[in-house]
């Protein structure tokens, strides 16, 4: 009988660990700005091994804005990424080839931020302002349809460049009349700038509901990882669920991959974003499901409004081949 000591057990199971760990899969995938609540499940996945589970040794990456993570999927600098779907939409039509390949937020969160003392309530208030965001931001690409869709001239708005991090202080100090960010950034900016002295203006409120925060990725991705970018998704919604279902623990785990959040801002800023995803279309038909219909008239919004050198094509902007349906969870908090 073979006998095998203790030693030569765990020199064979460290060998084991060793060649599977060799055998992940890297992936890359991009985040639309600094770690926020928005992004919690990706670190909840990675904590329980969701990832590992599917093959995959996945990195996740700031960036400044979804025009960045376009740019990044479209060089090859990353594998997947959280971007806007209208970004998306309006990048299809300058020769990008990346789609959104599952939702996030399935309701919008395009938003402006001001303060109480001067506040940016309306859409003319905006006229004479000068608000900040990066390039890419989708707040920023997406305001000539804005503009156009609720009457004002773009013209007497001007905009300055900003990174996503500087965003909050550069309103709380006066520095800009207002700024393009996600209503999920609400208790960040409260945190700033005091309880109740921060002013949103929510797009949706003046017509402009579109699909909103997506997972997207680019045709070499797709073409050439099929079942990477598929296994992604899914361990990418189980966080999701899990989050869901306890965010407190969730954030337990968020603080502990990464140690410099602020827990109790990101507490109510993850909750403001689960309430964007708190759908009866997710109930039905899973985490992260596109609807055609919504899609196809998100597109419609993007034609009409913003200007576009051509025609985006909704077929074109969305891809549902590598959706793994997830369940929401039984109960949400």
């Amino acid at each position: 009988m073979l006998r095998i000591t203790s030693l030569a057990l765990a020199a064979l199971l460290a060998l084991a660990g060793t060649a599977s760990a060799q055998t992940l899969e890297k992936f890359t995938f991009a985040l639309n700005w600094f770690p926020v609540g928005d992004h919690a499940a990706y670190w909840v996945a990675l904590e329980k091994g969701y990832y590992k589970a599917k093959g995959l040794d996945v990195t996740l990456e700031n960036s400044k804005g979804s025009g960045d993570v376009i740019a990044k999927l479209d060089t090859g600098r990353a594998d997947a990424g959280v971007a806007d779907s209208a970004v998306v939409i309006a990048a299809s039509t300058r020769g990008s080839t990346v789609k959104s390949v599952g939702m996030i937020w399935d309701n919008t969160a395009l938003n402006f931020f001001s303060l109480k003392s001067a506040p940016i309530s309306k859409p003319k208030d905006l006229e004479g302002k000068t608000l900040g965001a990066p390039p890419g931001d989708s707040q920023r690409q997406m305001f000539p349809g804005f503009a156009k869709i609720t009457g004002i001239d773009a013209s007497k708005v001007s905009w300055v460049n900003i990174e996503p991090a500087a965003k909050i202080a550069a309103l709380a100090e006066k520095r800009l009349d207002g700024v393009g960010d996600a209503t999920t950034g609400l208790p960040l900016y409260e945190k700033a700038s005091g309880k109740g002295n921060v002013v949103m203006m929510q797009w949706a409120d003046y017509g402009f509901d579109l699909y909103s925060l997506s997972i997207a990725a680019s045709a070499k991705t797709m073409k050439e990882r099929p079942k990477a970018l598929k296994d992604f998704l899914e361990a990418s919604y189980m966080g999701w669920r899990d989050v869901m279902a306890d965010p407190k623990a969730a954030m337990v785990i968020f603080k502990k991959r990464v140690p410099e959040i602020d827990v109790e801002a990101l507490t109510e800023n993850m909750a403001m974003g689960l309430a964007l995803m708190n759908t009866e279309r997710y109930a039905k038909n899973g985490i992260g499901w596109i609807e055609e219909k919504k899609m196809c008239n998100s597109v419609d919004l993007v034609n009409t409004y913003m200007g576009l050198s051509k025609k985006a094509e909704c077929k074109d902007v969305y891809s549902m081949d590598f959706y793994t349906k997830v369940e929401m969870p039984k109960k949400t908090n």
